[in-house]
């Protein structure tokens, strides 16, 4: 095939892309979302198969655990909201107009009945907006395990039709852009899990210990909002402390505020997040943090994913080029892949990738180091 062959084919190639960007947008955070899910799927998938389970029945299982986990962590979030809303109704209801404070001899006066007032108009809103995007959300839960299970069961034939446009000396850059993408999805997932886990487990005994009833409610509250970063659990103790404001109890505002800031919102961040991002992905703290809050900034949810990921590929690239420039023999992909596959069990179809690469590149010199005929 001629380079201008190859060219055309490229831009063809690059403009339907961006038509279907254009086309699908509505779903395409959906579908990223899966293709990261399929990702960390990946070894439970070879797991079951190897197993003797069929690839079917395998790729509907491992589906079946994304989707239990997605339906269930919205649908636990929404059913402690319904069950808890006479008391979060009584507290809206309750919350006064205005809040006084007298702090050494100074008495301050603020208007809340602006916040509250959008508060209680909002939330019927809220509410009706969540009902009338029922089925949207019904069609991307759908779309979703649609996804996964497609990737899933035709997985090698993905894999062949992305490498297929790649030339065999730069398929050990594509192996190692793959594990590095794979141990980053991984140290996502459980870096949110793990954060919102210990955020619930520190939450039970500081809102215990402030003294109030619904702990168990609280706690589960800050691990919901933990696991979705855009809101965060310092959103709840906020307005924890200004109810408290509000009903003249400065002591426990502050208490509150200084100890469910202090332990419920940054302590799990800052000693859970920063570990595990250094520990699973190989990624520093800092920069784990700047993907997280920049994805997040200009993305939306879907950010939390999309900014360290961008990231962790960016790093990955800087080494490969730095080993390439200083020649200590990086750039042909073994070394790559020894460092960033095999840490959660699933390097098994990097180190297939390597072979068929090693072996079609030994397949081009003979065993005296000879160039053979170049095949086509």
């Amino acid at each position: 095939m001629s380079a201008n062959r190859q060219r055309v084919l490229a831009a063809i190639l690059a403009a339907l892309g961006l038509l279907a960007s254009a086309v699908l947008f509505d779903v395409l955070g959906t579908v990223f979302f899966a293709i990261t899910v399929a990702y960390v799927l990946t070894p439970l998938h070879e797991e079951l198969v190897d197993r003797g389970i069929p690839p079917w029945w395998a790729s509907a299982a491992a589906t079946g655990v994304a989707f239990v986990g997605v339906v269930a962590l919205f649908a636990s979030f929404v059913f402690l909201i319904y069950r808890r809303q006479t008391e979060l109704l009584a507290v809206l209801r309750d919350f006064p107009d205005s809040v006084t404070v007298e702090v050494l001899g100074m008495v301050y006066s603020a208007d809340a009945s602006i916040l509250t007032g959008f508060l209680r108009e909002n939330l019927t809103d809220v509410a009706l907006r969540v009902a009338r995007a029922a089925p949207v959300l019904a069609l991307k839960v759908t779309l979703f395990a649609l996804v996964v299970f497609a990737l899933l069961l035709r997985r090698e034939q993905a894999r062949k039709a992305l490498l297929a446009p790649v030339p065999h000396e730069y398929r050990p850059v594509a192996s190692a852009f793959h594990e590095r993408t794979r141990a980053t999805l991984f140290a996502i997932y459980v870096l949110q899990a793990a954060t919102a886990f210990a955020t619930f487990l520190v939450a039970l005994p500081v809102f215990s210990l402030l003294g109030y009833d619904l702990f168990v409610t609280l706690a589960l509250l800050s691990g919901f909002l933990q696991f979705l970063p855009i809101v965060g659990p310092s959103v709840l103790v906020a307005a924890l402390a200004a109810y408290q404001v509000s009903v003249g109890d400065v002591t426990a505002a502050v208490l509150v505020g200084v100890l469910g800031a202090v332990l419920v919102g940054w302590l799990p961040d800052a000693v859970i997040r920063t570990r595990l991002a250094r520990q699973t992905a190989g990624l520093p703290g800092s920069l784990y943090f700047v993907g997280f809050t920049g994805g997040l900034l200009s993305l939306g949810p879907v950010g939390f994913i999309a900014g360290p990921l961008v990231v962790a590929l960016l790093v990955e690239a800087a080494d490969m080029l730095a080993a390439e420039v200083n020649g200590n023999g990086k750039g042909d992909g073994s070394e790559i892949d020894g460092a960033n596959g095999g840490d959660h069990g699933g390097g098994r179809s990097g180190g297939d990738h390597e072979a068929r690469d090693a072996g079609s590149e030994d397949g081009e010199t003979t065993g005296k180091g000879k160039p053979s005929k170049t095949r086509r």
